[in-house]
């Protein structure tokens, strides 16, 4: 027993549902009865509109009759499609007809661009998508327009009223302050560009459903060939007339309640809310009814479904007339007849391909041995062959029409060209004969007055129309240039609107994506910080394993294990990337050491993480802002603001060229052209005695560095050039073991030779103090004592805690003086080290030096044992990661640090050891001497014993 309709289901019954979504051409809906509602309910709303009893003015739905161009399978030609949009999910639906039941496709608006151009047909505009483009056709240049505009507005309607995205406190300070202006309407952005386009009643709304479907010249061009079984459908609904066919409940346009005659909306809504119940209840009687009933289905079929013809009826009552919409009636089923018979061979064939390929499928099923399998595989073979043989022939013969063709669009051409010619000939005599002509009418002319005037009359039309001829073309060209023009300018209009809109929207986007994307650096940020805490914690259960037990030491083991062989590909591939740790820098420098011990490995893992966490909080912050500074700096100068630019580091992009400002700067008396290619050419023709302590420590010069590491690398032999040419440039020093790490570091960041070496001057010659790199490093041990001064001073609890355990810093230190903290920080730190040290002298060195023990002082005293505080001090500096902190501490906690009290301190000590090395000095003489006196003492009583 069917189900009664009950109270109110007419007025229910147009509630939107959910459309299908596509991305092909024409996607079927031939699913299902759910899927077929869920589609046909939009253009329900189309039919429904009209059901609401309220005297409200009815929603304007955005519909019509388009043709669009297929761009794939075999018929590429324009097709007529009933398009409607739904505005739950801002798609824009097509079927055949109105009267269909399920649609064809849909194109997604809510990221789609549309254009039109000047030079296509007339109507004919674009919807482009990320997938696709869509090319649709208007019946008109206003309709193209409106259908533009409207879709305009639809897609800002939809894009605004999407929900935001929740976001915390912190976030929320970084999105705009007046969110209201992202929400303005569509009326307000597009005023200026484009003005509000008329309704073209006729062709796009309500009222062009209730009109017959735009017929083309060959019926079955319009018929789509990639859903048979959805045109099927749609064709059994209308010769059927049925509302209750399988899987669906009735037409997803409603076209049947449209009212025959127009009126007001209110009247249309009040028609069509009376009617639409009784029909459907009719509909309901009338399947129950079995196959008697079928005659008067179809009936009132034909009368709804073409209402043409019931208006014929209604409005004309003479027979003839009659009979001229019965003709008419009767030509296009006939059309209709033709176009399915076509539809219905197309399917015959695919059917017959279909039961070939089953019965040669059930035949390699059947075969009894895998001889006759093979068989039936070459034989496909060989009809694959055959087939790829017709392809190539129908390929050539393609090829050879298209030559000719185009043989014969030269030929017309030439033609054209030929038919030109003759009409300006024929042009030049037509002239020849009017000028002959004005002669022989002035020759023959007669005393007859009145016969002089019809000829004067005659000959004067004839000239104005002469006249007339010759200026028609220029007349009609220019009211091209003005038709031309006009199209020109709407066409700018829109596409000003267009622009405006989009960069509206993409401006909206663009801002929320920036906020979600800094929350996702803080969400990183903090994960890594999380997990940074829970290797750091896994250390020291492995430091305090021997106190364990068994068990919880395996638990130990077994945790750090797990913890190592996360890599970073299994991260990258389950969250997103913002700011990756790579595994070399710009420069080439390894950023995560590679710890030959096996407890060292955690250290570098939570190494890793740490630069993590502070790339990815630092980069929105403090470096995007730097380079912004640093971008707009064209000329440099010295000066306190460039000072405290390169105190926080200089961008990558930036480098070079800083500090081959400051080198030039500071050693502008020094440069002279050709220099550098003098020595060079000096290192040719001598070698020099300190080239076999260079080829000796070239292979060890920055082995974190895969530019040096290899001996082929091309920066080898360059560092090889600028050492020899630095030994003869300086023969007090030559050279010193640590001069070649100052000179990679300036290769690697100037590239050039000569940059390099110049650079190497400045730091030898100008930066560090005089005896630095001598023999004696007497310079050098003299910072270590001023160093040692410093360090007293400013941590004095550190201090204490070293001559406690008896350590001695400048074991560690001196190297870090030498080099300028080379192969000691990561290679980050390094550089905004050297930045600095390049500006302003050894200062800097000083300043870090005192830095880094402030940074890792509370891990220093709580280590006990003078052992364990000389292997925490090899390797502590490398695990620094937060080079903005270690920055704040050496130019902030370390002030004040006057340059007057580093001279001061760097004179008394130099005084103190020069006399403790004279006095080492006389000391070691006077040995030398005891020394010598005493082996002759002993050579004279070896010969007095010799003697007796």
């Amino acid at each position: 027993m069917e189900r009664r309709p009950e109270s109110g289901e007419c007025l229910l019954a147009g509630i939107p549902g959910k459309p299908v979504e596509s991305d092909s051409d024409e996607n079927s809906g031939n699913a299902g009865s759910a899927k077929e509602r869920a589609v046909s309910s939009p253009h329900r709303d189309l039919g429904n509109a009209q059901l609401n009893p309220s005297r409200e003015e009815p929603r304007k739905k955005l519909c019509g009759y388009l043709n669009k161009l297929g761009v794939k399978g075999p018929i590429k030609a324009w097709k007529s499609r009933w398009f409607f949009y739904d505005e739950n999910k801002c798609h824009l639906l097509y079927c055949r007809t109105a009267q269909d039941v399920n649609p064809l496709g849909s194109i997604d608006l809510s990221s789609a661009g549309f254009d039109c151009k000047v030079d296509a047909d007339e109507g004919v505009f674009e919807i482009r998508t990320p997938s696709r483009v869509f090319i649709l056709k208007a019946f008109s240049r206003q309709a193209m327009m409106y259908w533009l505009q409207q879709l305009q507005m639809k897609r800002w309607a939809f894009c605004n009223t999407q929900t935001g995205l929740p976001v915390d406190s912190v976030t929320a300070a970084a999105l705009p302050a007046n969110e209201s202006l992202l929400s303005e309407t569509i009326h307000t952005e597009g005023e200026g560009f484009l003005p509000p386009v008329k309704t073209p009643t006729d062709v796009v709304g309500l009222k062009a459903a209730s009109l017959p479907a735009p017929q083309l010249s060959d019926a079955l061009q319009n018929i789509s060939l990639k859903h048979p079984w959805t045109e099927i459908q749609n064709t059994i609904y209308n010769i059927c007339g049925t509302r209750q066919l399988p899987g669906n409940g009735r037409s997803i346009s409603g076209v049947e309640g449209f009212p025959e005659h127009p009126g007001t909306p209110a009247e249309e809504q009040e028609v069509e809310g009376e009617a639409e119940c009784p029909v459907r209840e009719q509909a309901r009687e009338d399947t129950r009814a079995g196959p008697r009933s079928h005659w008067p289905r179809k009936a009132k079929w034909l009368t709804s479904g073409f209402p043409a013809f019931t208006e014929g009826l209604a409005r004309e009552r003479s027979s003839p007339d009659k009979v001229a919409v019965l003709q008419q009636q009767v030509l296009t089923l006939t059309e209709e007849i033709k176009s399915q018979k076509e539809l219905v061979k197309l399917l015959h064939k695919a059917l017959e391909a279909a039961q070939q390929e089953k019965r040669a499928s059930s035949m390699y099923l059947t075969a009894a041995e895998d001889r006759d399998r093979l068989e039936l595989v070459r034989h496909k073979v060989r009809q694959i062959v055959e087939l790829s043989s017709r392809v190539e022939a129908l390929e050539t013969d393609k090829q050879e029409l298209e030559q000719s063709v185009a043989l014969r669009d030269s030929r017309v051409e030439e033609l054209q060209e030929h038919v030109q010619l003759l009409m300006d000939k024929n042009q030049a005599k037509q002239q020849v004969i009017l000028k002959l002509t004005e002669q022989i009418a002035r020759d023959l002319s007669e005393p007859v007055q009145e016969a002089d005037a019809v000829a004067a009359d005659t000959l004067y039309k004839q000239q104005e129309e002469i006249e007339h001829l010759k200026h028609l073309p220029s007349i009609m060209h220019y009211y091209r240039a003005e038709d031309d023009l006009d199209a020109y300018r709407t066409q700018n209009q829109f596409l000003n609107s267009e622009i405006h809109q989009v960069t509206k929207l993409w401006r909206s986007v663009a801002e929320k994506e920036k906020v979600l994307l800094m929350k996702c650096a803080r969400l990183q940020a903090r994960s890594c910080q999380v997990e940074t805490k829970y290797l750091m914690m896994l250390r020291r259960l492995q430091e305090a394993s021997p106190d364990l037990a068994s068990g919880e030491a395996e638990l130990v083991k077994s945790l750090i294990q797990e913890a190592l062989q996360w890599d970073a590909e299994e991260e990258a591939a389950e969250a997103l990337q913002l700011n990756p740790v790579r595994e070399y820098d710009d420069y080439g420098f390894m950023t995560i050491p590679k710890y030959e011990v096996e407890d060292w490995k955690l250290l570098a893992k939570i190494q890793a993480l740490e630069i993590k966490s502070n790339n990815l909080l630092s980069h929105t912050a403090v470096e995007k802002p730097l380079g912004e500074r640093w971008a707009g700096m064209a000329e440099l100068s010295p000066s306190a603001e460039l000072k405290g630019l390169i105190r926080c580091g200089i961008p990558v992009e930036h480098r070079q060229r800083v500090w081959k400002w400051i080198v030039t700067q500071r050693l502008s008396h020094h440069h002279t052209a050709n220099h550098y290619e003098s020595l060079l050419r000096q290192c040719e023709r001598t070698e020099h005695p300190a080239s076999r302590q260079i080829e000796l420590d070239l292979p060890r010069t920055l082995t974190n560095n895969r530019h040096f590491t290899s001996p082929t690398s091309q920066l080898v032999p360059k560092l090889r050039r600028v050492l020899l040419a630095f030994s003869w440039q300086n023969p007090a020093i030559g050279y010193c073991q640590g001069l070649n790490r100052l000179a990679a570091i300036a290769l690697l960041v100037l590239e050039e030779e000569e940059s390099a070496f110049w650079c190497l001057v400045h730091i030898v010659e100008n930066l560090m103090p005089a005896d630095y790199y001598s023999n004696t490093l007497i310079a050098s041990q003299v910072d270590q004592r001023v160093f040692k001064d410093f360090l007293s001073e400013k941590l004095p609890r550190l201090t204490a805690h070293f001559e406690q355990h008896r350590i001695d810093v400048s074991l560690i230190t001196f190297n870090w003086f030498l080099v300028a903290f080379v192969d000691s920080l990561v290679s980050d730190i390094l550089l905004r080290v050297w930045d600095a040290f390049l500006y302003e002298g050894t200062k800097v060195i000083f300043r870090y030096a005192l830095a880094i023990f402030k940074y890792n002082e509370e891990e220093i005293l709580q280590i006990h044992d003078s052992l364990e505080v000389y292997q925490y001090l090899r390797f502590f500096t490398h695990m620094i990661g937060d080079g903005r902190k270690l920055m704040s501490i050496a130019f902030n906690d370390m002030n004040p640090f006057p340059m007057k009290v580093l001279r001061n301190r760097r004179a008394t000590h130099r005084e103190e050891l020069e006399a403790e090395l004279s006095e080492l000095e006389r000391i070691k003489a006077q040995y030398v001497k005891e020394q010598a006196e005493q082996v002759a003492l002993d050579g004279a009583v070896s010969e007095e014993e010799e003697e007796m």
